[in-house]
């Protein structure tokens, strides 16, 4: 049996970052991280828009607003340190009427309580920013949104981390534990501390720990379309306003580290964990168990969940998407978006005793093991400080 001190379960942008900093924190500790597909980054972290976001949009009392400024400026960092591809392409925030001017000056008193640099400037110089943008007398300019390769980052993190003397081990999908023996797929594993850094499967392994009592995991299919434009077509990420009474920006166009455009995404309630395409990877439990959740969520949520579902389902259809995205940018046709890129699920918890989605990080620990049961974006700008964060945490509990 092999035994570690430390056994990050989960190979994503998180659990890769946390090793990292356990392996700085305890040089003479092994460390192990788990990973049940063959490589990592696999799922959320190798599947997400790949922007580096500025920290705008998160009240003053959250996490995301701790760490997302600082994730940028260091994921930023590291892109430029390793020479990875890295696009400082900015971001407008559009207004399509008059309601919406009111929200723009609360991004903008966020960003300012953030420390986070945004400009309010008028439709022209939005124009001069993006020639064919749409929007209502100004917008907001972000200098610092940039745009990254998702699956590049996670190859030199999974680098780095090796180099560090972390221990990699994929192909170990977590089966259970037995006291302080972990099982796995790939054999037992005697652990003194866990950290669940697992994703989609956080709420069920929180749960074996004794964790994760009133939150569930519910998760939302994530759809890109590309462009046949040319890159550099779009100069800049435009995004509209967003309903910041829950976790979506909504469908917007995105500017990736190649210079290529997209639209999107979609938040399209699934129907298990990792449906990302067909019947691939059914569950029928996961199935039984997410059916009973959602048709809760129609009947009680304390937000509008039927709205939200049927307003996304109605994103599969091309033309739909398209026609959301026209007002954003002039000369939107849908002849130039008839690819589908790679589906993303987004592992977002509900909490059973409010009925509402979380807004925000959420961890929950002892001083035998950690669980991070929420992490979806900006994780990914956040992992650096985050997993600092997550092992702050693990010797506050004295482990």
């Amino acid at each position: 049996m092999k035994s570690t001190q430390f056994l990050i379960i989960g190979g994503g942008v998180i659990g890769l970052n946390v090793a990292r900093e356990l392996k700085r924190r305890y040089p003479d500790e092994r460390v192990l991280l788990t990973e049940k597909e063959s490589q990592c980054g696999t799922h959320a972290s190798g599947r997400n828009s790949g922007v580096l976001h500025a920290g705008f949009y998160y009240s003053a009392d959250s996490l995301k607003a701790k760490f997302t400024r600082d994730g940028n400026q260091r994921m930023t960092a590291y892109c430029k340190e390793k020479k990875l591809k890295i696009n400082p392409c900015g971001k407008l925030v559009v207004a399509k009427d008059e309601s919406e001017l009111p929200w723009l000056d609360e991004l903008l008193s966020r960003a300012k309580t953030n420390g986070v640099e945004l400009k309010s400037i008028s439709e022209q110089e939005a124009r001069e920013i993006e020639p064919r943008v749409k929007t209502f007398q100004r917008a907001l300019f972000s200098p610092t949104t940039s745009s990254v390769d998702p699956g590049e980052v996670m190859l030199s993190m999974k680098q780095d981390a090796l180099a560090e003397g972390v221990e990699i081990e994929t192909g170990a999908a977590y089966l259970g534990r037995n006291a302080n023996t972990i099982r796995t797929t790939a054999g037992p594993i005697e652990a003194k501390y866990v950290v669940n850094c697992a994703g989609l499967y956080a709420d069920r392994i929180g749960r074996d720990f004794g964790f994760s009592e009133h939150y569930r995991i519910l998760p939302f299919k994530g759809l890109y379309l590309y462009s046949n434009e040319e890159p550099g077509s779009l100069r800049t990420n435009i995004y509209p306003v967003p309903d910041l009474r829950n976790p979506f920006l909504g469908v917007h166009f995105t500017v990736t580290a190649d210079g290529k455009m997209k639209i999107g995404p979609t938040a399209i309630p699934a129907f298990w964990r990792e449906q990302y395409e067909g019947f691939g990877r059914f569950r029928p439990d996961e199935l039984a168990e997410i059916l009973f959740r959602q048709m809760g969520l129609f009947l009680f949520s304390n937000f509008d969940f039927k709205s939200l579902a049927f307003d996304e389902i109605k994103k599969y259809w091309r033309r739909h998407l398209v026609s959301l995205s026209s007002v954003l940018l002039e000369n939107v046709r849908p002849a130039q978006y008839k690819k589908w890129g790679k589906p993303g699920i987004r592992a977002q918890l509900l909490d059973l005793r409010t009925r509402t989605l979380e807004m925000d990080f959420v961890l929950e620990g002892d001083k035998h093991s950690m669980h991070v049961l929420n992490a979806v974006s900006p994780a990914f700008t956040c992992a650096l400080p985050f997993a600092e964060y997550v092992c702050d945490r693990i010797e506050e509990q004295g482990r």
